[in-house]
Formats: structure tokens, sequence, C-alpha cells
């Protein structure tokens, strides 16, 4: 499971509202599909460098990557997984980011746990903050997360 940095959940965060305002999604290329929107956002990389660089020395989708990764290769997808890993993801994590299939994530859904699809764009975010927000709770306790939650409520009200 990903550990909870500040760093990862800003990127999340700043991935999902980058969808929403209309950032190149395409799932089947590797910059602009659900790793790579996040990748972007990690890095100073744009979305055709990372598919560059992720076709450097292989081919395949970010879950691939993931399985053949070598840390010691410096190969340039393996250099990209590693940027994912010092965020705070584990190579399971990439697989289920692509897939958007984590069962703990899809629990901090609004509304509760239901399966989403990985090529279409709302899920995404969707999942992008569902996760936010559960590494927010692992980072800041459940408590704080919940008088946050209220607070910000409270203030939306005025």
């Amino acid at each position: 499971m990903a550990q909870a940095t500040q760093k990862l959940i800003d990127a999340l965060r700043k991935s999902a509202d980058n969808l929403k305002d209309g950032a190149p999604y395409a799932w089947g290329h590797q910059g602009k599909c659900n790793c790579g929107n996040l990748m972007q956002n990690l890095t100073p990389l744009t979305s055709e460098e990372i598919m560059r660089f992720a076709q450097a020395n292989r081919t395949g989708e970010w879950s691939e990557m993931a399985e053949e990764f070598c840390p010691t290769s410096n190969a340039p997808a393996d250099l990209l997984v590693q940027k994912l890993l010092d965020a705070g993801l584990s190579l399971s994590d990439i697989h289920h980011l692509e897939y958007l299939n984590d069962k703990k994530v899809l629990s901090y859904l609004p509304n509760g746990f239901r399966w989403l699809n990985k090529n279409i764009r709302t899920d995404v975010i969707e999942y992008f903050e569902a996760m936010a927000n559960m590494l927010e709770a692992d980072l800041f306790g459940e408590h704080v997360k919940t008088e946050i939650s209220q607070i910000l409520q409270e203030k939306s009200l005025v």
C-alpha cells in the first residue's frame, strides 16, 4: 500500500484538478493515462517526454513497467517507475492506479465502494481524489480529517 506523503497527496489532487480542467487524457498513451497524468505532477516532464522515456527500452503499459522494474538498470522506463516509488507508491499501487481497482481506495469513494472503469476520465478523477483522501486519513489521522471536512462544510454554507 502507498506510503502517505504530502507530495503524493498533492500530486493526486493536482492531477484530478487538471483532468477536471480538461488536461489531455488517453488511457493507451503512457504520458496521458492515469499514471502518466500523475507523473506530470510529480516531475517536470511533459506527457510526450514521459511517453518517449517509457518506450525507450520497453513497450507496454505502466503495470507491465512495474512488473519488469529493475532498480539498478537506470533504463528510462525504470527511472520513471522509480519516481512513482519515491513519491510513496508501491509497485502494486502502480498496477491499481492504472486499473482503478484497489479495494481500499474504492472504499473511500463518495457514497462508498463501487467498481470504476480504467479509461473513463471522471472515474480517474474520483479514484485520484479517493486515494488522496485515504492517504490524507493515514497521514493526519481520521479524526483530524473529519474535523477538517466539517470546518470546510461549515465555511461553504456561510
